[in-house]
């Protein structure tokens, strides 16, 4: 197996930075220059600089400017060559790696293979307190072969690595660097300011190593935790493109005229939390009432105003390559539910469900879960709880709450963070040895059809047995000024899965 630019570039219509987009965005001839305000998620005295250590939207839009990584999604998720020039393997466990010649850092030192083995090594180290220190476990060795070329050995088989090193958290930093108050990278954009909660402006780097990009001369990000406070500041000009638009607020910015919002189809979802370890939820009819009280369309619809795709109670969306679409949907059924609830013995018993604004929709979403129980006799207290700290008092630490996780490039890395038995966040606490060992056979299997099987059966033992009940995959949606070119869409976050600023332009 080896992936090369040839495997980019054939047979597509490609852009300069592996993305795909229409016909129309590709005739559009991109200008140099202008400036633009862009407003974040949130901005907190916690913001970093540090690959390893980002745990915010912004972190990594702010990575994905000043940084680059080996491999870069495209519109599709599937990983593309960038600072790597080839990588190749034959077993899935001993991959090789060639480099670009010619890449500089910002500070005109040039990117050798000693600052890759460093940038992903530092990942295991417990001192960094990586985020992605479980994925990089699978790291067994890295090591220069040449001042261009490694190699890395994994412990056990993995097809996924070209797309695990495409994150933000992998990208390439300069060898030895510990200390992150400012940035040194290969990306497009040069770091000018940072003053962590408050704001981050970069300016163009002219020795980008993609030919005639990025096109913009400066960018500053700054955070607007509030919704409704973002699209003002979109309306009233003070910013030119916003991130996680409410679906209340689209007809809104429609109706502006010069301004317009961008949906992507993505695999985020908020998810009901039924844990494995307690009663009544640990029941596995109680589990499968819940799967059956969770009136889809009506959470789409009146919830979500349609951006968003029905689910079926497992974590791969319909877009997926790997999806099992043969799989029956699962139907809002209160007669059914009221039968798996009578069967064990809890109809007409009180069960507390914890919810939150930090969990999109969950609020929403438990009244209209309750709404539906207590029509079957089956007595549900919705406790909202506010968004600060719920993640840390409350996520995982009840019977029944709700989740919120955003999508992942591989199925691989969805079912080993939320599914495994020991995955860190394991929400429902669901154990399932069959499970685990297909996780890991499916890791070595080149071929697609037989991967596609194995995490076929993996979708159906989540929607028969886990406890996580998923109505929806929610749609992205970024607003932006229309004066602003080159938006499109890659599903692992919004503005472009994070890494808009290469891409993008203004037009007058």
């Amino acid at each position: 197996m080896m992936l090369t630019r040839r495997d980019i570039l054939g047979g597509m219509a490609m852009t300069a930075g592996g993305i795909l987009l229409p016909e129309a965005a590709l005739a559009a001839q991109p200008r140099r220059g202008g400036r633009i305000r862009v407003a974040g998620l949130s901005t907190s005295t916690s913001d970093t600089l540090d690959p390893a250590k980002g745990s915010l939207s912004t972190d990594y839009i702010r990575h994905f400017m000043v940084y680059s990584g080996l491999t870069q999604y495209d519109g599709q998720l599937r990983a593309r060559l960038a600072l790597a020039e080839s990588i190749a393997t034959t077993d899935q466990t001993l991959w090789r790696i060639r480099l670009r010649k010619g890449v500089q850092f910002h500070d005109g030192k040039t990117l050798t293979s000693a600052d890759v083995v460093y940038s992903l090594l530092r990942h295991k180290d417990p001192a960094v307190a990586s985020k992605m220190k479980t994925i990089a476990d699978q790291f067994s060795q890295i090591r220069a072969t040449g001042p261009y070329e490694l190699t890395i050995r994994l412990a056990t088989p993995n097809v996924d690595l070209p797309a695990i090193l495409a994150g933000s958290h992998f990208v390439i930093i300069k060898d030895g660097t510990t200390d992150f108050r400012t940035a040194v990278g290969t990306g497009p954009y040069r770091l000018k300011l940072f003053k962590p909660g408050v704001r981050t402006i970069v300016v163009r780097n002219s020795n980008y190593w993609k030919s005639g990009r990025p096109y913009l001369d400066e960018i500053e990000l700054i955070g607007i935790p509030d919704e409704v406070s973002r699209v003002n500041a979109l309306l009233s000009g003070d910013v030119q493109l916003i991130i996680a638009v409410s679906p209340h607020s689209t007809k809104r910015i429609r109706a502006s005229g010069g301004y317009d919002v961008l949906e992507t189809k993505s695999g985020l979802y908020t998810n009901l939390i039924m844990r494995h370890d307690t009663l009544p939820t640990s029941h596995p009819r109680f589990i499968l009432a819940m799967k059956y009280l969770l009136d889809r369309e009506l959470i789409r619809r009146a919830i979500f105003r349609g951006y968003g795709m029905i689910a079926n109670d497992h974590p791969i969306p319909p877009t997926h390559p790997h999806f099992l679409a043969d799989l029956p949907q699962r139907p809002y059924d209160p007669d059914r539910a009221k039968f798996h609830l009578a069967k064990a013995g809890l109809l007409g018993v009180r069960i507390p469900v914890w919810a939150s604004p930090a969990a999109t929709g969950s609020v929403d979403m438990g009244s209209i879960l309750q709404e539906s129980a207590g029509r079957i006799g089956l007595k549900l207290a919705v406790n909202r709880v506010p968004s600060d700290g719920y993640w840390s008092n409350h996520w995982m630490k009840h019977p029944m709450g709700f989740g919120n996780n955003n999508p992942r490039p591989t199925a691989d890395l969805m079912f080993s963070l939320f599914y495994k038995s020991d995955a860190p966040w394991n929400e429902s606490g669901w154990k399932n040895r069959h499970f685990d060992q297909l996780l890991v056979a499916a890791r070595a299997e080149p071929d697609q059809a037989r991967r596609k099987q194995i995490y076929g059966d993996m979708q159906l033992m989540v929607h028969e047995r886990a406890g996580t009940g998923i109505p929806v995959f929610i749609s992205f949606i970024d607003g932006y000024d229309r004066r602003l070119k080159g938006l499109g869409s890659i599903p692992i976050g919004g503005l472009m899965g994070y890494s808009f600023a290469e891409h993008v332009w203004l037009d007058g």
